[in-house]
């Protein structure tokens, strides 16, 4: 491969992705590989003006406004295409946290489908691997709970959203071919999963 692989987790609320996104970058980096960690909404030189659209779909739910949200992520996700991801070194691992979906994409209005597609028309890159992180609802809600800043969702608030949020996760990833992730038990199993995988595809 001439180009970085770019690798990238994706899934629910507290599913545990950031925690396996470090796990994953110390077993590779220990294996002497160039690892790159990038956050999409580190990355996103817009993310004021879309976090800004996404409060009022939250206020005002609807299927324009939602496509509009999807349509500021997927130019985001563009950007970021052209000038993030282009300027790592070619013998690098990018493993992002977050590529396409974000909460509204899996719980409201519009199909992932759609979104996908947009995503295609805007030549945001695909990811040479793409993990879709997920646990049980209840197993994912009772970590984000757990954590100083909660569930840390501006569009999801109750376990019934999230459940649904789980179950649309599941679908996509059967339905688009990523690698299934279930990260219920120890870290390390689920690290070596993914490990695994990566290795597969360099």
């Amino acid at each position: 491969m001439n180009r970085p692989l770019f690798v990238s987790l994706d899934g629910p609320k507290g599913s545990g992705k950031t925690t396996l996104l470090e796990a994953i970058t110390k077993v590779l980096r220990a294996d002497n590989k160039k690892v790159i960690r990038l956050c999409e909404k580190k990355s996103d030189p817009h993310r004021g003006e879309t976090m800004a659209l996404v409060n009022q779909l939250v206020r005002n739910p609807s299927r324009e406004l939602e496509w509009r949200v999807c349509e500021r992520l997927a130019d985001s996700r563009e950007w970021i295409s052209q000038h993030v991801l282009t300027r790592q070194p070619q013998d690098s691992i990018i493993l992002i946290d977050r590529w396409y979906p974000s909460d509204a994409a899996f719980r409201r209005l519009v199909p992932f489908a759609d979104i996908l597609q947009l995503n295609m028309d805007r030549n945001v890159r695909v990811p040479d691997l793409h993990v879709g992180v997920v646990t049980a609802p209840d197993i994912s809600w009772a970590r984000a709970a757990a954590r100083s800043r909660g569930l840390g969702s501006t569009v999801m608030h109750r376990l019934e959203e999230h459940v649904a949020s789980t179950q649309a996760f599941e679908r996509a990833i059967a339905d688009q071919g990523w690698v299934l992730c279930r990260n219920e038990g120890v870290v390390e199993d689920a690290t070596m999963e993914v490990v695994a995988a990566i290795y597969g595809v360099l």
